[in-house]
Order: C-alpha cells, then structure tokens, then sequence
C-alpha cells in the first residue's frame, strides 16, 4: 500500500490546528494545570477497518512534541468493537487540546477505508477494480485517496493534472460530438495528438452503446460507461471481448452498494463510486483521558 507521505500529513494538520486551536485552547490553558500529566486510550465504538494512525501521531506531535503517541494497530487492519487503536501519555494540556483533531482525521479516515472494503468485499469474486473519484472534500484529498488504499481500494486519477478524461462536454467543446453523434475521425485525432502530447493513457465518456461502439474504435485506453444499466454494460464487455480490443472498461454514475453485485458480475474491468468519499459516514471512536 502507498503511503502519504510524510510532508503531505504535515501540511494538512498544519491548516487544521490553525482552523482548531488558533491562538491557543483558551478552555484548558484556563482550567488544566500545566504541570498535570495524563494518558488516554482511543477505542473503536464499532467494528471498522483503521485509517489515520499517522495522521494522529502528527496531530499530537504538533500540539506538543513531548506526547508520546503508540500505535496498537496499523492502517489497514479490520478490528473490532472495543479494539483499542492507539494510546498517548504526556502533557494532559496538549492531550486534551489534540483530542477532536486526531479523532476527527481517523473517524473520517476509517469511515472511508471501511465502506470501500465493504465494496471491495462485494466484488471481489468477479475481478472488478473499485476505483474512487475527484469527488472528495477540498484540501484532503491524499488522505481521503490513502484511506480508500487501505480499504482494498483503488484510485483514479488523482486530479486534473496526472490524467486525461475526455467527458461529453469535452467533445462537445472541440465539435467532435454534435447532437450526440461523435464523429470518429475527429475523435480518433484527438486521441493520437493528446497521446502524442502527454505520453499519458486517454480515457473518453460515453453515454450510449452507440456511442461506445464508436469509440472503441477511436485508440483510446480506456472508456467510461457514464450512467449504464448492468445489461447494458454487459453488452458493452461483449463487444469489446468480441473484437478482441485491448480497450479497459470504466463503469460509473448512479452505482451504490445496494446495485453494485449487479454491475460487477458483468465482468467490467473498473467500477467508480463517489460514494467512498463524498458521502462516508464517520466511524465511531473515543478518547478516554485517564489522569
């Protein structure tokens, strides 16, 4: 699994302790003594696959370099309700000053890695790559792609920069699609010259099975079945296997893990979902304090 790195966690907790604490936690400079020492156990609330144990390390680090920060799991890992995740010991001022910020990363985090091994679960059968989406909450975005890796997941690309994915408005833009009729030759350009161009892979959207049968004729890499019923992207598995095309096969729009099996047992070869991240629920943990 690729780690974050590092730097990327820093830069992160740096922008959320400025958001959280600011000039300092006025409530515990105000009621905690400086000199009290305390330890805390964080524990699950609920079975869930673990994401976030660097994220909150550097939490605490930042508050204060002399908590020190335990991990009893690693991101990845499928635990139980009551497992305890991680444990800190040092100044109660800075425990208590870090608390929501570290939890509120893993409970996020954890939500993320844990629905996406759910879905990773459902069809691992078929040989489906559950891929996530640009649909992810600003700023987080390497944490919330992180988490989806440690639930089995996969990631597309990571934004507009480092992939290429012509949509309809796209070829509506360039004239290479009008009135929903692409024209090949034009789309069949497009694609070498941006190959030429980028050395980067090209995917291209469709939205119809006439459509793709255009399309799979255009050199692109890979093509995305946009809004598809299941039939439908059987039909468009059958072709592409019928012409023996190297072309891979992205299904996307409208798919949740209740139609999920549906889409997967056409034997597509990528299924993305939003859901993974711009709708996670947060999984639910806890910090008891002990002084």
């Amino acid at each position: 699994m690729k780690k974050i790195t590092k730097t990327m966690i820093e830069e992160i907790v740096d922008r959320a302790l400025v958001e959280d604490v600011g000039d300092g936690d006025l409530t515990t400079i105000h009621t905690v003594p400086a000199s009290l020492k305390a330890r805390a156990v964080c524990r699950a609330k609920e079975p869930l696959v673990v994401c976030g144990m660097d994220v909150a390390r550097m939490a605490f680090r930042k508050v204060d370099p002399k908590v020190k920060f335990t991990a009893r799991c690693t991101d990845g890992d499928q635990v139980g309700n009551g497992s305890v995740l991680f444990e800190v010991a040092g100044p109660a001022r800075a425990i208590l000053t870090g608390e929501r910020l570290a939890l509120n990363f893993v409970m996020y985090l954890s939500g993320t890695a844990s629905i996406t091994r759910r879905l990773v679960d459902i069809t691992g059968r078929y040989g489906v790559t559950i891929l996530d989406t640009r649909k992810t909450m600003p700023t987080v975005r390497a944490l919330a792609k992180y988490a989806v890796r440690c639930g089995g997941g996969s990631n597309h690309r990571f934004g507009l920069w480092d992939g290429i994915l012509i949509k309809e408005n796209h070829l509506y833009a360039t004239g290479v699609k009008k009135k929903h009729q692409v024209n090949l030759p034009a789309l069949t350009e497009l694609v070498a010259r941006i190959k030429q161009s980028t050395g980067k892979k090209v995917e291209v959207e469709v939205e119809s099975l006439a459509e793709f049968k255009d399309v799979l004729r255009s050199g692109c890499d890979i093509i995305m079945l946009d809004n598809f019923e299941p039939a439908e992207v059987k039909q468009a598995v059958a072709l592409r296997n019928k012409a023996a095309s190297p072309v891979k096969l992205e299904a996307s729009g409208g798919i949740n893990e209740h139609n999920l099996q549906a889409y997967a047992r056409t034997r597509v070869d990528y299924i993305s979902l939003g859901a993974m991240t711009h709708s996670v629920r947060s999984r639910d943990i806890s910090l008891q304090v002990i002084y």
